[in-house]
C-alpha cells in the first residue's frame, strides 16, 4: 500500500506525535473507557469501543472479525491507504494492540502505538480535548484482504499439529493463576502444553506512566524463560486482548510473533485440546 506522508515507528513517544496533531493523514484511535474518553482525550482522536475489534463465537471470545465486520470497522474509522494510524488505551496498550495487529491482518501495517497511552500523554503536559471530532470521509477505505492475516495469525488445528510436531513456542500472557489453572476462565484450566508464562502487565512500568520497560530487559527476560528469536514465537491470553500488547512486543523485538485469537477460550473449553495444569519446568 501506499507509504504514509507521516514518519513515525511501530512504537512512538507522545512528544513524537505533537508535531502531527491535525494533519490530514494523521488517524487517531482512542481505545480507552468511554468515560475517560468522554472527559479527555488527544486532540483529534476518535473513540473506539473493544467490542468493534472482536467477533464472538460460541465457546470462543476473542477472534479476528470476518471479512464484512472488518470492512465495517474500517469504514467506522475512515482510514484511507494514505493514512498513519496512531493508536492508544487506558492500559497500558492491550487494546491498542489489538487493533493494531486487526490491521496487520487486513494488509496494513501504518500503524504505531503510543507508548503509555493517555497517561503518557498527560504526564508529558501535553493538550487534551473533549471533543468528538467530525471528519470528512474519505475518498478509497482502505481495502480488507484477510489473505495476509496468516502472516500474523493461527488457529486451532494448525497450533495443535505445530505444537505436536515441536515446531512452535509459546507465550502465555495471563495472570499466575490463570496458567496454574488455580483461576477458571474456561471449562478447563491450566496452560497449553510448553507455554511458559510472564503476564502482559509485567512488561510495563507503573512508575512511568504504564511505559514499556526498555525493550532489552524484556527480551532478556523472555528470553530467561525459553524463548528464542530463532524459532515463531505464538502469543495467546483469554480473548487475544492482553496479548495484543505481547504482539507489539514480538514486532518490536523483530520476533517472527503469531497471535492465537481463538486463546483459552477457546482451548479451555474444547473437551480434546491438550492442557497442563500446575507449574512447569519454564518458570522462574
Amino acid at each position: 500500500m501506499t507509504n504514509s506522508a507521516i514518519d513515525l515507528g511501530l512504537l512512538i513517544e507522545a512528544e513524537q506525535l505533537v508535531p502531527y496533531l491535525g494533519h490530514p493523514q494523521l488517524r487517531i484511535i482512542d481505545l480507552s473507557r468511554a468515560s475517560v474518553y468522554a472527559q479527555l482525550h488527544i486532540p483529534h482522536a476518535l473513540h473506539l469501543k473493544p467490542q468493534h475489534l472482536i467477533q464472538l463465537h460460541d465457546e470462543a471470545t476473542g477472534f479476528l472479525p470476518d471479512q464484512a465486520h472488518l470492512e465495517q470497522l474500517i469504514q467506522q474509522l475512515n482510514i484511507s491507504p494514505e493514512h498513519r494510524v496512531v493508536v492508544y488505551d487506558d492500559e497500558g496498550g492491550a487494546w491498542a494492540g489489538r487493533l493494531i495487529w486487526n490491521l496487520h491482518c487486513i494488509g496494513f501495517e501504518q500503524t504505531s502505538l503510543l507508548n503509555g497511552g493517555i497517561h503518557a500523554w498527560l504526564g508529558a503536559g501535553l493538550p487534551t480535548s473533549n471533543q468528538v471530532p467530525v471528519l470528512a470521509s474519505v475518498a478509497q477505505v482502505i481495502p480488507v484482504n484477510l489473505s495476509y492475516a496468516t502472516q500474523y495469525r493461527i488457529q486451532y488445528d494448525d497450533l495443535l499439529q505445530k505444537l505436536q510436531q515441536q515446531q512452535i513456542q509459546l507465550w502465555d500472557c495471563r495472570t499466575k493463576d490463570e496458567y496454574t489453572g488455580l483461576r477458571l476462565a474456561a471449562r478447563r484450566g491450566g496452560h497449553i502444553p510448553g507455554a511458559v508464562h510472564f503476564e502482559w502487565s509485567t512488561a510495563l512500568n507503573r512508575e512511568n506512566h504504564l511505559k514499556l520497560h526498555p525493550l532489552a530487559h524484556t527480551q532478556q527476560r523472555l528470553e530467561q524463560l525459553g524463548l528464542s528469536v530463532n524459532q515463531p514465537v505464538v502469543v495467546y491470553c483469554q480473548s487475544h486482548h492482553r496479548s495484543g500488547l505481547a504482539y507489539i512486543i514480538g514486532r518490536l523485538l523483530g520476533w517472527q510473533i503469531l497471535a492465537y485469537d481463538g486463546a483459552w477460550s477457546e482451548w479451555g473449553n474444547r473437551p480434546d485440546s491438550p492442557i497442563v495444569s500446575g507449574e512447569t519446568p519454564f518458570e522462574l
